[in-house]
C-alpha cells in the first residue's frame, strides 16, 4: 500500500512540474486564399525558455505564413500562426518541435483540405464596365517612343560600324600609308650604318626584305614568299609596276641572292646606290597605282 501512495506521489509532483503542450487548428477545410489559424500553446514553463522554428518559418511549404505572433512570459507561450493556402489538394501540417529545456514537445500532425469554391459555369463579372479611349499620334508617340528611338540608335550604330571598318580597311591600305611606313623602315636602316661598315650581308638581307614586305602591300603581289626568279617574271607578267620600277628591283634583288652567297661583294658605293634607287622606287610606286586605275577604268 506504501509502494502505491509513493507512485501515485511521484506522478503527481511529475506532472505539477512538467510543461503541457496544446495545438489547435481552426479549420480542417479550407477554401483557395482563405486565411486559417493554428494556436500553440506551452504551459508551467517555469522560466526556462523555448526554442523553435523562427518567425515565419514553422509551417511547411503551401501554407504562405500572412502573421506569425509570439506570446511568452515566465510561465507561458503563445504562438499563433494565421496562413493560407493558394494550392487545391490534401495537405499536412506535421508534428512541429518546441525544445524547453532539455525537454523536446511536439504538436499532433494536421490535414488540411483545399478546395476551390469556384464552380465551372459561374459568371466571372468585371467591377467596371470597360471603357473606350480613342488614341492620336502623340500618344501612340509616347507609348512607343523608347522602342522607335531604340531601334533608330541600333540602325545607326550599325550604320557606324559598317562606315568605320570600311573607312580603316581603306586608310589601312592606302598607297600613301604604305609608301610612309617603307620609308620609315629605310631610315631605321640607314640609322644602323651598315653602308658606312661595310656590312653588305646584313644591309641587303633587310632592303631586300623591307622591299618584299612593300611590294606584298602596295601592289598585292606575294612578293614576300616568291623566289627573285619567279618575282621578276609575275612582274612582268602582270605590267602593274612600271618598267623602270621592275629594273631596279631586278637589279637590287639578283645583287642580293648573289650577297646572299657570298658570290659578290658589293662597295660602299654600290651600297649607297641601290638603297637610293629603292627609296626612289618607293616613292614612284603611287604613279604605278595611279596608272593601273586609269587602265582599269578604261
Amino acid at each position: 500500500m506504501k509502494k502505491i501512495l509513493l507512485l501515485l506521489c511521484f506522478i503527481i509532483c511529475g506532472n505539477a512540474f512538467s510543461q503541457i503542450l496544446s495545438s489547435n487548428l481552426e479549420k480542417k477545410t479550407l477554401a483557395l486564399g482563405e486565411i486559417n489559424r493554428m494556436v500553440i500553446k506551452i504551459d508551467n514553463l517555469q522560466s526556462q525558455g523555448v526554442v523553435a522554428a523562427q518567425k515565419d518559418e514553422l509551417l511547411p511549404f503551401h501554407f504562405e505564413e500572412i502573421n506569425d505572433s509570439i506570446g511568452i512570459n515566465a510561465n507561458s507561450y503563445e504562438r499563433i500562426i494565421e496562413f493560407s493556402v493558394y494550392d487545391e489538394g490534401n495537405f499536412t501540417i506535421p508534428e512541429l518541435e518546441f525544445k524547453v529545456g532539455n525537454k523536446v514537445l511536439k504538436t499532433i500532425p494536421y490535414e488540411v483540405e483545399v478546395v476551390n469554391t469556384a464552380q465551372k459555369g459561374d459568371e466571372i463579372n468585371d467591377i467596371m464596365s470597360n471603357k473606350e479611349v480613342k488614341l492620336d499620334v502623340k500618344d501612340y508617340w509616347e507609348l512607343y517612343k523608347w522602342y522607335i528611338l531604340a531601334a533608330l540608335s541600333l540602325i545607326a550604330l550599325i550604320i557606324a560600324v559598317i562606315m568605320f571598318i570600311k573607312w580603316g580597311k581603306r586608310r589601312k591600305s592606302s598607297p600613301v600609308v604604305a609608301t610612309n611606313q617603307t620609308l620609315k623602315e629605310l631610315e631605321s636602316l640607314r640609322k644602323k650604318k651598315y653602308i658606312e661598315a661595310g656590312n653588305y650581308r646584313s644591309f641587303y638581307v633587310e632592303l631586300i626584305d623591307i622591299s618584299r614586305q612593300f611590294i606584298s602591300r602596295q601592289y598585292e603581289i606575294p612578293a614576300d614568299v616568291l623566289l627573285t626568279d619567279d618575282l621578276v617574271q609575275l612582274m612582268k607578267e602582270n605590267n602593274t609596276i612600271s618598267q623602270d620600277n621592275e629594273k631596279v628591283i631586278e637589279d637590287v634583288f639578283f645583287r642580293g641572292d648573289l650577297v646572299k652567297f657570298a658570290k659578290t661583294f658589293p662597295d660602299q658605293q654600290t651600297m649607297e646606290k641601290d638603297f637610293i634607287d629603292i627609296k626612289e622606287f618607293v616613292k614612284r610606286s603611287s604613279k604605278d597605282l595611279e596608272f593601273e586605275n586609269l587602265r582599269k577604268d578604261v
